[in-house]
């Protein structure tokens, strides 16, 4: 097991060294850059420009620049933000928050929505609910993350006035409802990939388990059907499911982006569209580096979790 830990570990550090190169190298390829917002500025002259420049340590090679920020990111210092001089880890503290919440609420519901339907999918074999729950998630994984939730906004916010359209909570009213009543749109949207996805399978891991020979035997046996479904079927069907959530966690940080910006919503995604905009690459790093983290860590956990499971795994 130590081996393997290490190994996944030796594995998930390389990983992160290249998502980082690749990530600071384009954003210095990008047009423009933090400089362009002093150079529209009348009131600064070339050597004004030329010593904040070198202040920000933006007149080295670029490949300088990437080995001192991960010198001082090993050190623990991510840096400061080019907008307002916070430091980067109090910045994504501040956002992370908003961010958590939006994913744990999707999370629930996909887990528990998806996984309902992927298992009365897979009882009801053929059905009508079998076809129409294939079909919506067909539909789910086709819709654009941003068109569904403008239409939530339209619908629910505008025409029936039913859920606010935007925000973390009303201002002016901090309680828990009111922080529920925001949270329910966003979440909706964020989990319907994953809902559809989980569904998917979770129905085809459940056919896979319910063809098994230790069903048949469980019957010849005379247990009940649902012991079997419970005891037996249901069980080694959650095995594979492990995976499935260790790749989901890429997919809600990336749904997480574009449902933040629809619904204003005040975490990671919209901080991390911001500072591009702004050009601010500290916070932009920042972001980038605290995503890949955690995509690796859920993937390391799924690993480990697996290999819990199945001993195999360590082999390979």
């Amino acid at each position: 097991m130590a081996n393997f830990i290490a190994r996944r570990l030796l594995m998930a550090v390389g990983i992160l060294l290249l998502v980082t190169m690749i990530g600071f190298t384009v954003l210095h390829m990008a047009p423009g850059g933090p400089m362009s917002q002093f150079a529209a500025s009348s009131d600064l002259s070339a050597a004004d420009i030329a010593a904040i420049e070198a202040r920000m340590g933006l007149d080295r090679p670029v490949y300088i620049q990437y080995l001192d920020w991960v010198w001082r990111m090993v050190q623990g210092d991510w840096g400061a933000s080019f907008r307002d001089q916070q430091p980067v880890l109090s910045v994504i503290g501040s956002h992370l928050g908003a961010t958590f919440q939006l994913m744990i609420a999707a999370t629930v519901l996909a887990v528990l929505l998806g996984g309902w339907i992927g298992v009365m999918g897979a009882i009801r074999r053929n059905s009508w609910f079998d076809s129409i729950s294939t079909i919506a998630s067909m539909i789910a994984i086709s819709i654009p993350t941003f068109w569904f939730g403008l239409i939530v906004i339209y619908v629910f916010s505008i025409e029936l006035q039913w859920l606010p359209s935007g925000n973390r909570y009303t201002a002016g009213d901090g309680s828990f409802w009111n922080y529920i009543h925001h949270l329910i749109a966003p979440s909706i949207v964020l989990a319907l990939v994953s809902t559809a996805t989980w569904s998917r399978y979770m129905r085809s891991s459940m056919l896979d388990a319910m063809s098994q020979d230790f069903v048949r035997t469980a019957r010849s046996k005379g247990a009940s059907e649902s012991r079997i479904l419970f005891g037996h079927i249901l069980r080694n069907a959650m095995l594979p499911m492990i995976t499935v959530a260790g790749l989901q966690l890429p997919m809600l940080l990336s749904g997480a982006l574009v449902t933040e910006t629809v619904f204003a919503w005040p975490g990671m995604g919209r901080l991390f569209l911001d500072s591009i905009s702004y050009r601010d690459y500290p916070v932009v790093m920042g972001v980038l580096m605290f995503t890949a983290i955690l995509v690796l860590l859920g993937s390391l956990l799924a690993d480990l979790l697996y290999s819990v499971v199945d001993p195999r795994i360590r082999e390979h």
